[in-house]
């Protein structure tokens, strides 16, 4: 399978019409996401139209909700600079390739704009269709010359956007207390059993073994 560098995606972008603007975002994100992924493409357009309809622009303090695990929050880290890290990216798992970007709210509701693929519209593309629904029929990657092309000549076309009011919760103080299975820092509300969720239920990994000199 061929991989494609920023060259070659230049050469589809230019093929398709993509404005310079628009061009330079999807570059960076390709760039930090290290392949250009079709939910990428895709969520770059998304992240580009939420902000027209927004009024707002990248440098501006904003915050963001992502859909999916998959491809969009790369998007919205690398133009919005809204990450995990900073606490202004949320992802909610609903199953839907979908964002929302929104402005600070002092209260528990913020007007936002969320953006999302149009089914109706996607027909016209057929291998973004079978793509999109998953089709046994869809052969290749979804980093395939013609998977991509079909996105960047369809650009915004395939999406469609709403008004919104995101709610989310304001911060609660919380307490630490010492697990005493590992010894380590926690949140107390978070203890099961005596013990901090890394030694309980969200265990991911095991200790190694010392080695002996």
């Amino acid at each position: 399978m061929k991989e494609y560098s920023l060259t070659d995606i230049s050469l589809l972008m230019e093929k398709c019409g993509v404005d310079d603007p628009m061009q330079d975002y999807i570059r960076e994100c390709v760039s930090f996401h290290t392949f250009p992924a079709a939910g990428l493409l895709i969520a770059a357009f998304m992240v580009d139209l939420a902000l027209e309809k927004m009024g707002a622009r990248p440098g501006e303090k904003l915050y963001a909700v992502s859909e999916t695990p998959k491809c969009a929050p790369d998007a919205l880290q690398v133009i919005v600079h809204a990450t995990l890290g900073n606490h202004r990216l949320r992802i909610v798992e609903t199953g839907r390739f979908a964002i929302t970007i929104n402005r600070y709210s002092e209260g528990v509701r913020a007007e936002g704009i969320r953006v999302f693929i149009d089914g109706g519209k996607v027909k016209q593309y057929p291998t973004l269709w079978l793509w999109y629904t998953n089709d046994p029929a869809f052969k290749g990657s979804v980093s395939g010359e013609k998977l991509l092309e079909e996105i960047l000549c369809a650009g915004r076309g395939i999406l469609a956007w709403e008004k919104v009011r995101v709610r989310f919760s304001a911060k609660k103080k919380w307490a630490s207390r010492i697990c005493p299975s590992c010894g380590e820092m926690a949140p107390a509300e978070g203890f099961e059993n005596g013990v901090c969720r890394g030694c309980g239920r969200m265990a991911y990994y095991d200790k190694a073994p010392t080695e002996v000199p």
